[in-house]
C-alpha cells in the first residue's frame, strides 16, 4: 500500500511515512450564513407602542391581546397585511427578543408599612392551604401605604382586591387606615363587583383584623379568613396585583390631602379599572410539576378577567351587560392615554418634601397614536 501511494503521488517513502503517521489535515470551519430576520423594524415599533399601551405586560399576556386588541391598532399604527400578519403570528418568545432593550428599564422593590394586628385574631381563622375555587368571589384583599419617605402623619393608602378564578382587581384610594374607612372602602368595591362577594382573605394588620370588619363581613354572610404573620406567599395573588395595579402607577411618592385621593379615585374607579379588567390578558398558574431538583410551572391560556367573568354563571347581569357595551365602545390606546394623562396630574399632587428622590422619566420609544 505504501509502495502505491509513493508512486501514485511521487513522494519518497521516508516523507510518505512522516506525512501518514502525522496529524490529520486542519478542517477549515465553514461559515454559518447569518439568518434574515423575519419580522422587520416596522412590526417591532408596532409592537412596542401595543406594549407600552398595555402597561408592559409579559411576553405571554402581550401575545394574547394582540388579535382582540387589532381593530384598534389598525386605527393608531397604519400597516401593510405583511405587517399585519406578522404581527399576528410572532411568538411570546420571540416578543421576548425583539423587545429586550425596553425590559432592561425595568427593576424595582415593594416595601409596605401596615403593622400586624392583634384584635380579634382567634375570630379569624388562618388560610395557608391554596386556593381550590370554582366559581367567582373569593378574593384576597390589602392596603398599600403611600407614604413616600416618612411614615408619620395621615398619608392616603390603597385598597386592592383581586378575585382568585377570574383575576378581576378593583382598587380604592382612602386617606389614613382607619378601620371604619376600609370597612366602608370595601362596601364601595363589593357594590360594583360583576359578581357576590363570597369571602375576603387579608393579612394579619389591625386595619383588616378589627371588629368593624368581623362584624361586617358576618353581616353580609362572607367567609373572612387570614394569612399567618410575616408570609407574604399566603396572600401571593393580591402581592402580585399590589405591583402591576399601585406601585407601576402611583410610585413610591407621599400622597396625604384629600385631593389627591379623590384624583386616585377617579382613576381606580375609571380608566384603570376598564383597561385592566376589560383589556389586558393575564395567566393563571395551573399546576406544579418537579423535575430532578426544579419546579415546572404549567400556565393556562392567556386570558382577560373579563372574559373569565363571562365563562361563569355566578354574575350579576345587569353589570356584565354595561361592562360588555363598554367593552364593545372604548378604545384602549385612547384609555392608556388617558391614564398617563391622569396619573401627570396626581404626581404633581405629591408631596414631594418627604417622597424618594426622583427617579429618571423613562422616555416612551414608541407613541402609542
Amino acid at each position: 500500500m505504501l509502495d502505491e501511494f509513493c508512486k501514485v503521488t511521487g513522494y519518497h517513502r521516508k516523507y510518505a511515512l512522516r506525512m501518514l503517521n502525522g496529524p490529520p489535515p486542519e478542517k477549515r470551519p465553514r461559515k454559518r450564513r447569518p439568518r434574515r430576520p423575519t419580522y422587520g423594524a416596522k412590526v417591532v415599533l408596532i409592537l412596542a407602542g401595543i406594549w407600552e399601551a398595555a402597561g408592559y405586560p409579559w411576553s405571554v399576556r402581550l401575545r394574547a391581546l394582540i388579535p382582540p386588541w387589532l381593530p384598534w391598532v389598525r386605527k393608531h399604527f397604519p400597516m401593510s397585511a405583511g405587517v399585519e400578519s406578522q404581527l399576528l403570528k410572532i411568538s411570546a418568545r420571540q416578543i421576548d427578543r425583539r423587545l429586550r432593550e425596553h425590559k432592561k428599564k425595568a427593576g424595582r422593590r415593594l416595601y409596605g408599612r401596615t403593622k400586624p394586628g392583634s384584635l380579634l385574631k382567634h375570630h379569624v381563622p388562618i388560610k395557608t392551604d391554596r386556593w381550590d375555587v370554582k366559581r367567582p368571589g373569593y378574593t384576597e384583599i390589602d392596603l398599600v401605604s403611600h407614604s413616600g419617605n416618612c411614615a408619620t402623619g395621615e398619608f392616603a393608602h390603597t385598597l386592592n382586591l383581586v378575585d382568585i378564578h377570574t383575576t378581576w382587581t378593583e382598587s380604592l384610594a382612602v386617606l389614613g387606615k382607619a378601620q371604619v374607612r376600609v370597612q366602608q372602602g370595601l362596601d364601595e368595591i363589593r357594590k360594583e363587583l360583576p359578581f357576590e362577594l363570597m369571602g375576603i382573605d387579608s393579612d394579619n394588620g389591625s386595619e383588616f383584623i378589627n371588629h368593624h370588619l368581623v362584624k361586617y363581613c358576618e353581616e353580609g354572610e362572607i367567609q373572612f379568613t387570614r394569612g399567618r404573620p410575616y408570609k407574604k406567599d399566603d396572600n401571593a395573588h393580591i402581592e402580585q396585583k399590589n405591583w402591576t395595579h399601585v406601585r407601576k402607577l402611583m410610585g413610591w411618592v407621599r400622597y396625604d390631602t384629600e385631593t389627591a385621593v379623590m384624583a386616585m379615585n377617579r382613576l381606580y374607579r375609571g380608566d384603570v379599572r376598564l383597561l385592566q379588567n376589560l383589556f389586558l390578558p393575564s395567566v393563571k398558574l395551573v399546576r406544579k410539576e418537579r423535575v430532578g431538583s426544579r419546579i415546572k410551572r404549567h400556565y393556562g391560556a392567556a386570558k382577560t378577567p373579563f372574559a373569565r367573568v363571562l365563562e361563569c354563571k355566578e354574575v350579576r347581569p345587569m353589570v356584565v351587560a354595561r361592562l360588555t357595551a363598554l367593552q364593545e365602545q372604548l378604545d384602549p390606546f385612547a384609555l392608556s392615554r388617558s391614564v398617563n394623562v391622569q396619573l401627570d396630574r396626581i404626581h404633581a399632587l405629591a408631596n414631594h418634601v418627604r417622597s424618594p428622590s426622583p427617579q429618571v422619566k423613562i422616555t416612551p420609544a414608541v407613541p402609542c397614536g
